[in-house]
């Protein structure tokens, strides 16, 4: 890796590190917006406050560019609408599941099982470069699985809970995206990508809220407040940080700093709301966070996988 593509490098994976601070900075804040708001119409002025801020600001820079600045001839093949819309359907399936999760479980539950994310994201690679799961893969997932377990079972074995069920359907959300994100970052312009797959999310969610659910809207400090730090900071930020950062560093590695957000969420629910996880539900989590550090630095393996190797 020569040094210039290094500082992009570290670049890259610093912003990818602020994001975290701001996603699980923004649990407690989500949650207590649901109190005021019906979840698919929030997620709804969330993205479309997101889009519009996104197209003002590119518009504003100049005309948009196609395909990734140095890019090969092949990412004049990519179709940027194709790219934005795979992946803004996996980012809004991601937070449909979230929202909905959310409201039926606690902010700190929440943000751990979506650290689930993690531990998907090679295996889902590992389909997509058609390359067998390695040992510490495979051992991850079941040690991340027994946490959930810990975590998420209340009672009787099997009685899980809907809420922890929702948020683990959105880490496969939010992993789908990761992968597909980094696969169209080679081809197609952060810039495109950025506005394509957070109007997709727009779309998905204006299409839906009025019909899937009974819209409810009570306006409050907290709902506003809600809507502009998602909406700007983290959704139309994030998402364009995220979008121009998998150009530099791997899915996989963009999984690994992913695994700070759960640690953000619980500090902040802990000292804003006295919320946290105690006894059994924390050994779950610690056994979550094991298993996503056995599946990203694969202690028992000793060659890469296929998603290590970007320069």
């Amino acid at each position: 890796m020569n040094p210039v593509t290094g500082r992009r490098a570290r670049g890259a994976e610093a912003a990818l590190a602020w994001n975290t601070v701001v996603w699980g900075a923004t649990f407690v804040l989500v949650k207590a917006a649901l109190n005021h708001v019906s979840p698919l119409l929030f997620l709804a002025i969330r993205f479309s406050l997101a889009t519009g801020a996104l197209v003002l600001i590119f518009r504003w820079r100049g005309p948009l560019p196609h395909a990734r600045q140095g890019a090969s001839s092949r990412g004049s093949v990519w179709c940027p609408i194709l790219a934005g819309g795979l992946t803004g359907s996996f980012l809004f399936a991601g937070y449909l599941f979230q929202t909905f999760g959310l409201r039926l479980t606690t902010a700190p539950k929440s943000a751990f099982i979506t650290g689930l994310t993690s531990v998907m994201v090679p295996l889902l690679a590992a389909l997509v470069y058609r390359n067998r799961p390695q040992v510490s893969e495979v051992a991850g997932v079941l040690v991340a699985t027994a946490g959930l377990g810990l975590m998420t079972l209340q009672g009787a074995i099997g009685s899980i809970g809907k809420g922890d069920l929702l948020t683990f359907f959105c880490a496969i959300g939010f992993a789908a995206h990761i992968v597909t994100l980094g696969h169209f970052s080679e081809h197609v312009s952060f810039e495109l990508l950025s506005i394509g797959q957070v109007g997709a999310a727009a779309l998905w969610s204006l299409s839906l809220f009025w019909w899937v659910e009974k819209p409810r809207l009570e306006w409050h400090p907290i709902l506003v407040y809600a809507i502009l730090v998602t909406g700007l900071l983290a959704t139309a930020l994030a998402f364009t940080l995220q979008a121009w950062a998998q150009q530099y560093t791997t899915s996989t590695r963009t999984a690994l700093i992913y695994m700070l957000e759960p640690v953000f969420a619980w500090t902040t629910s802990y000292f804003l709301m006295g919320e946290g996880l105690a006894g059994r539900a924390a050994a779950g989590a610690a056994l979550i966070l094991g298993g996503v550090i056995l599946v990203e630095l694969k202690p028992l393996d000793a060659r890469l996988h296929p998603t290590m190797s970007k320069e």
